[in-house]
């Protein structure tokens, strides 16, 4: 049996065929001597417009498909993967499925495949897939990059960056009676400005719908950081008040995810959220919702378990936290459908993460602030002290100094180390609108936020 990924047919044709491949591969494991098996088919037909010094240099194209076997005799579990979906394929992938788990120690702890009470809907729903993203064409992007450039043109400054379309697939059937499927879109325009005395500027947007990004808007953000930027003054380290700009909210919200918001992470004792801890101020409220359009939607998980939507942080407190099959066979409840592909050592992870907006403008953030800093993003962060959520990096594309409420001058990138759970407790305004940026653990949907202090701990040379 084979599957195309570029298949342009409709997404319930492409889920439907994913799902048949995923039914013969389990059915094959099954004759193979399995107890249990699982087949998670994905597939993505993707498509990149870069450009640099102001120019497009490069449209590339990829079209995938890959094969996920978890194959189970008893509590011996292994998994194989292939990206063949012919005959000879299947057949060896089931073969080395069924090898492996002749040699694997068992799993003391398995709690087995996810049954059917759990599962997702074998037909995708149209929450998080448009057309217009899946057939965008180059010229498509390259009209988006043109909107882009012209805007660094007029500033004159330089544009490098990136336009992505994509669609993607998610198939899923075990012996367990899940059969389940999910078809998304998704794109993101990003965008570094440069100018030639030394200022830069970052904007960015995703969305389901790449039609929706305004790209003039996101070309001309971008040129105005670059030149607002130029000629940077140093500031000594210390502890400054500061709004943080969306991108820069994406790193605390991705980075909390990643440390606490696990059910893995709390079972190893590595977490900070507690139910009932409060960890942030009353003006915080996060939750991991992966059918709300807000953001970048995807209803099941890699085990074709359906999303629940969880409220992490409910103003200020800590909730839940995300479960996978095994994490919830260990906690005694059912998976809050945050599974990754196996083999998964990591856990469970919150890939829809949204913010609720405040009433705040975004001037009225910075008018707030009496002798203060604006930041843009955060770059190479990395955590110091997990359990206590201290991260250490770099501010980066537009750091400024504010003082009496108004934007003096361009600063230098400074370097900090600072617990992202006390720069939750310290939101003293959080901004009205959002926007949906693409992290390294999925989507999120956030606000620009002003906290009352945050720890700088060194300057740079830029």
């Amino acid at each position: 049996m084979v599957i195309r990924s570029d298949d342009r047919t409709d997404p319930g044709a492409r889920s439907a065929a994913a799902l048949a491949l995923a039914d013969d591969i389990v059915a094959r494991a099954l004759a193979s001597g399995a107890t249990e098996a699982e087949a998670l088919v994905t597939s993505e037909d993707a498509a990149l417009t870069r450009f640099a010094n102001s120019e497009i240099h490069q449209n590339v194209a990829e079209a995938n498909i890959g094969v996920n076997l978890r194959f189970c005799v008893g509590r011996r579990v292994a998994v194989a993967a292939t990206g063949r979906t012919d005959e000879a394929g299947l057949v060896a992938l089931v073969e080395r499925a069924a090898a492996t788990a002749r040699g694997v120690e068992e799993l003391e702890d398995w709690g087995g495949l996810p049954g059917a009470a759990g599962g997702g809907p074998s037909r995708p729903s149209a929450i998080g897939y448009a057309a217009s993203t899946a057939d965008a064409s180059p010229e498509f992007r390259a009209d988006g990059v043109r909107a882009v450039i012209a805007a660094a043109d007029a500033a004159g400054v330089l544009a490098f960056g990136s336009f992505a379309t994509t669609r993607e697939g998610i198939a899923v059937s075990n012996s367990a009676g899940i059969r389940a499927a999910h078809e998304r879109t998704t794109s993101q325009l990003l965008t570094v400005h440069m100018s030639a005395d030394g200022g830069t500027g970052y904007a960015e947007a995703a969305a389901t719908d790449a039609t929706t990004i305004d790209a003039a808007a996101i070309g001309r953000e971008a040129a105005a950081k670059a030149r607002a930027s130029e000629h940077p003054v140093s500031l000594p380290a210390g502890d400054y008040p500061v709004v943080l700009e969306e991108y820069a909210v994406l790193d605390i919200v991705d980075m909390l995810g990643y440390l606490g918001f696990s059910a893995l992470a709390v079972q190893e004792g590595r977490s900070f959220a507690e139910p009932g801890r409060r960890i942030g101020s009353e003006l915080i409220t996060i939750v991991d919702d992966g059918a709300d359009p807000a953001g970048l939607p995807m209803t099941i998980d890699f085990e074709g378990v359906a999303k629940e939507r969880v409220v992490l942080v409910e103003r200020g407190v800590c909730q839940g936290v995300v479960y996978d099959t095994q994490t919830a066979a260990r906690a005694g409840r059912a998976s809050t459908g945050h599974g990754l592909p196996a083999p998964n050592p990591y856990g469970p992870f919150p890939l829809n993460m949204l913010v609720d907006a405040g009433t705040t403008p975004r001037e009225s953030l910075i008018g707030g602030l009496e002798r203060g800093l604006l930041v843009t993003r955060f770059h190479y962060t990395n955590p110091v002290h997990p359990k206590l959520a201290i991260v250490t990096g770099m501010t980066r594309d537009g750091t400024f100094l504010v003082e009496g409420g108004r934007i003096v001058a361009p600063v230098r990138n400074l370097r900090y180390t600072q617990s992202y759970l006390d720069a939750l407790a310290g939101v003293a305004a959080v901004g009205r609108e959002r926007r949906t940026i693409r992290g390294f653990l999925g989507s999120a949907v956030v606000p620009a936020l002003r906290i009352d202090a945050w720890t700088f701990t060194g300057t740079t040379e830029h």
